[in-house]
């Protein structure tokens, strides 16, 4: 899952098994935070901000984009959603003062698509005053209400930036009038999965529009287990990766939300196996036996997804296909 992209574009193919949230606010963590084996790191401007904090918060994070050795991350600002004043604000500052250092705006609360749209343009006209390379600074955008859910499929498609798709479940319970205060578990009385319709309906249109699509925190951040719980719920979907809000939740994450060594040596195998017999010396098949398996192009797209999350997640293999004796 590891390629160049051209310049002027996205990159939708970063790893983000562990999604690191640190207040913009909080130097302390700031520190901390690029020393953490996180595949990315947002630098949040919104919730974890106290209003009177935030003008300071901005200046603060171009400081540590700048300064900071986030090596390895992907590097992204949580700025506050566009039905506050601060939104603009939060862009330019950032942008304008360490665009080259930030691979992405992560959008809250999108409700449309007019809203990255928006979004967009600013980035573009800041990237053209400044010199920078136009298109280069990506969007994930942040489903928290009922309305963005609805219109997920409208927002996935509204910018060529977008990267990600991401569920944030607090503020969309409270927004549906869900009977828990968990953020993350079950409500009480629902014998079933009460997420189980947001995250599918997320993960089509991410997956429609080729995005990404990454689950929202879990708040109990001393219950390690019960973060498996969910984040495994997540990952057997299909998603990519989910919010960490605590160091201990870091390598929990990247766990998940990495195929295992035998998966993953299974799935280069499939896909040398069938290299093989495709071509003209293994005989031009369509399909043929790898061990007690029957492979396909099928098979061979299953085999894709697995081989690319081990390959983002650094993994290495541990067996090669040989070709059997003509």
């Amino acid at each position: 899952m590891t390629e160049t992209t051209p310049a002027g574009t996205v990159n939708r193919l970063r790893p983000r098994r562990s999604c690191l949230a640190v207040p913009g606010s909080n130097p302390r963590f700031l520190e901390k935070a690029q020393g953490l084996p996180a595949d990315q790191v947002f630098l949040d401007l919104e919730d974890a901000c106290a209003p009177l904090a935030k003008p300071d918060a901005r200046h603060t994070i171009v400081k540590f984009l700048n300064e900071g050795d986030w090596t390895g991350k992907t590097r992204v600002v949580r700025v506050n959603d566009w039905t506050t004043h601060w939104t603009y604000r939060d862009v330019v500052t950032v942008v304008e003062g360490a665009g080259p250092n930030l691979d992405c705006i992560m959008l809250p609360k999108v409700q449309d698509a007019s809203q990255i749209v928006a979004l967009d343009l600013l980035l573009t006209q800041i990237e053209k005053t400044m010199g920078f390379e136009v298109g280069r600074i990506g969007i994930e955008a942040q489903i928290e209400n009922a309305r963005g859910l609805n219109n997920v499929n409208e927002i996935a498609q509204a910018s060529p930036r977008i990267e990600t798709i991401i569920f944030g479940p607090a503020d969309f319970m409270a927004s549906i009038n869900m009977k828990s205060l968990v953020v993350g578990e079950q409500p009480p009385g629902y014998p079933a999965d009460a997420y189980h319709y947001i995250l599918m309906k997320i993960l089509m249109a991410a997956r429609a529009n080729d995005l990404q699509a990454i689950d929202g925190p879990y708040l109990q951040i001393k219950n390690v287990d019960g973060f498996r719980a969910v984040a495994g719920r997540a990952a057997a979907l299909g998603f990519d990766g989910k919010w960490v809000l605590h160091p201990g939740q870091v390598e929990a994450a990247n766990e998940v939300f990495s195929p295992s060594q035998e998966d993953y040596d299974h799935a280069e195998l499939i896909l040398d196996a069938y290299e093989y017999y495709t071509s003209e010396a293994g005989g031009k098949k369509g399909s043929a036996m790898l061990g007690d398996e029957m492979i396909d192009e099928a098979s061979r797209k299953m085999a894709l997804v697995i081989a690319g999350k081990g390959r983002a997640a650094g993994m290495r293999r541990t067996s090669t296909f040989e070709a059997p004796e003509a």
